[in-house]
C-alpha cells in the first residue's frame, strides 16, 4: 500500500511512519513546526519512505502528493489547549481548516480512506463515566472545538462523497519521541525529564485530577486496524484506567529512583479535571486491543529519556 502520513514527523506520526514502512511505502508531510527532523531521519534513506516537508494549510502541497494513495493518516495538528487558548486563530486555521483540506484533497485525488487524529478534550468536564462517543460534546477550549469541527467535517465528506473517515479520540497518549521541552509540553514527558535532572515535577492543580493513559504503540496499533476495517465515525483510543497525577508522580519516582517531592501550582485554563475512557466500540469496530499497561509503557518511555539525557 501507499500511504501518507500528515504530522509524519511528529510524537505519533513518527512512531506511526516507523511501523508503516516496515511493509508499506510511506509518505510523510511534516512542516517541522512541531515535528522534528531528529524523529525521522533514520527514515528519510529508507527505500520505501519519501519525505515532503510543507504543512496542510498547503492545499496545492496535499493535492499534489496524494494522487495514488490507498490511505491517509492524518496526523497534523496544534495539539495543546494552553496554545489554543493564547492563540486560538492559529489552531483554528491548523485543526479545522487544515483538516479540510485534507479531505478535500482527498476526495479530489480519489484516496478512499482518511483515518485522522482526534481528541478527548471534546468532552471537556462531563461528570459521567466512562466516556462513551454517543455522549454530548463539551469542549472547554478552542483545541476542543478545533477537533470536533474535524470530525464534523469528516463525517459530512462521509455522507456526501463517500470517502471512508475514522476519527480516534486519544486519551493521554505517551511514549518515546514526546516532545518535553516545548512550554505546552504534555505531563509525562515534563515529569520524567524533571526527576531525571533530580528537580521535582511541577503539578497544576491538587494532582487528584486524573488521566487515561495510553502507551503510543498502542495508539500506532489502533490507526493501523482502523485503516485495515471498514471503521467509520469516532473512537475512544485510551488504556481504559484513570489515574491521579499524584500516582503517576509516585510510579515515575519508583522507575527513575529519584525522590522529589511535586511542586503545585494553579490549575491552568481549559484543562480538565477527570477522564477515563470506554473503549468498546473500538474493540468491537477493529479490534482494538491495547498491550502494554502504563507503569510498562512509562518504564520504555524513562528509559528512552534516559538514554538522551
Amino acid at each position: 500500500m501507499r500511504y501518507i502520513v500528515t504530522g509524519g514527523a511528529g510524537f505519533i506520526g513518527s512512531n506511526l511512519a516507523d511501523t508503516l514502512a516496515q511493509h508499506h511505502d510511506v509518505v510523510i508531510i511534516d512542516n517541522l513546526a512541531t515535528g522534528r527532523r531528529e524523529n525521522i531521519e533514520h527514515l528519510l534513506d529508507h527505500p520505501r519512505v519519501t519525505f515532503v516537508e510543507g504543512s496542510i494549510t498547503d492545499l496545492d502541497l496535499l493535492m499534489d502528493t496524494f494522487p495514488g494513495a490507498d490511505g491517509i493518516f492524518h496526523q497534523a495538528a496544534i495539539a495543546s489547549v494552553p496554545r489554543s487558548v493564547k492563540d486560538p486563530i492559529e489552531t483554528n486555521t491548523v485543526n479545522a481548516a487544515g483538516t479540510v483540506n485534507v479531505l478535500w484533497a482527498a476526495k479530489e485525488c480519489g484516496v478512499p480512506a482518511v483515518v485522522a487524529a482526534s481528541t478527548s478534550a471534546i468532552y471537556g468536564d462531563d461528570p459521567a463515566f466512562p466516556k462513551r462517543e454517543t455522549m454530548a460534546p463539551t469542549p472547554l477550549s478552542p483545541y476542543a472545538v478545533s477537533k470536533l469541527v474535524g470530525e464534523y467535517y469528516g463525517k459530512v465528506f462521509a455522507d456526501l462523497y463517500g470517502i471512508r473517515t475514522a476519527f480516534l479520540r486519544y486519551f493521554n497518549v505517551f511514549g518515546p519521541r514526546q516532545d518535553p521541552n516545548s512550554e505546552y509540553a504534555a505531563v509525562i514527558p515534563k515529569f520524567i525529564t524533571r526527576l531525571l535532572g533530580g528537580k521535582p515535577p511541577i503539578i497544576y492543580g491538587d494532582g487528584e485530577q486524573t488521566r487515561d493513559f495510553i502507551f503510543v504503540a498502542d495508539v500506532v496499533q489502533a490507526n493501523i486496524r482502523a485503516m485495515e476495517s471498514d471503521a467509520r465515525g469516532v473512537f475512544n483510543i485510551a488504556g481504559g484506567r484513570r489515574i491521579s497525577l499524584n500516582q503517576l508522580v509516585a510510579i515515575l519516582s519508583e522507575i527513575t529512583g529519584t525522590r522529589c517531592e511535586p511542586i503545585y501550582e494553579a490549575p491552568r485554563v481549559g484543562d480538565i479535571r477527570d477522564s477515563l475512557a470506554d473503549i468498546t466500540r473500538a474493540r468491537d469496530a477493529f479490534g482494538y486491543d491495547p498491550q502494554y499497561p502504563v507503569e510498562e509503557g512509562l518504564r520504555q518511555a524513562v528509559a528512552w529519556f534516559r538514554e538522551r539525557a
